[in-house]
């Protein structure tokens, strides 16, 4: 089994960069994820209240549960403190979407001990028949 079934296999995630705003990855992974029914996504974002009606989660350490897996939907500079916050609050899996997958915030989190995943989320759960 790869590590991207192993990730995928993992029901709570959070998506670190989710946002109502529908032309961004933040909007449609977060969108994705929590219409295939598969998972329970959870919305971070300190800029907003809600997602998608949904109560939006400032940081990690917010949420309501220790999510399995944290994707990752922000800028690399961003990305490389997630890679902190994941490994304090015992965050094994990150999932960095293209874009988020800076070289340097890879290594970070490999660095870390984390498992990092570097690949596009609905893709990767599309070719699994995991859609909503």
């Amino acid at each position: 089994m790869t590590d991207i079934d192993k990730t995928l296999a993992l029901k709570t995630w959070a998506v670190v960069g989710a946002n109502n705003n529908k032309d961004k990855f933040g909007y449609k992974i977060f969108k994705f994820m929590d219409d295939t029914g598969h998972f329970e996504v959870y919305p971070v974002n300190p800029g907003l209240e809600e997602v998608m009606g949904r109560k939006c989660y400032p940081g990690l350490k917010d949420l309501p549960e220790k999510p399995d897996v944290v994707d990752v939907v922000v800028p690399p500079k961003v990305g490389e403190q997630i890679m902190r916050d994941c490994a304090d609050a015992g965050i094994k899996y990150v999932w960095l979407q293209p874009g988020a997958d800076a070289p340097a915030v890879a290594k970070l989190g490999e660095d870390l001990g984390l498992t990092v995943i570097k690949a596009c989320v609905m893709a990767e759960c599309r070719k699994r028949g995991i859609t909503g």
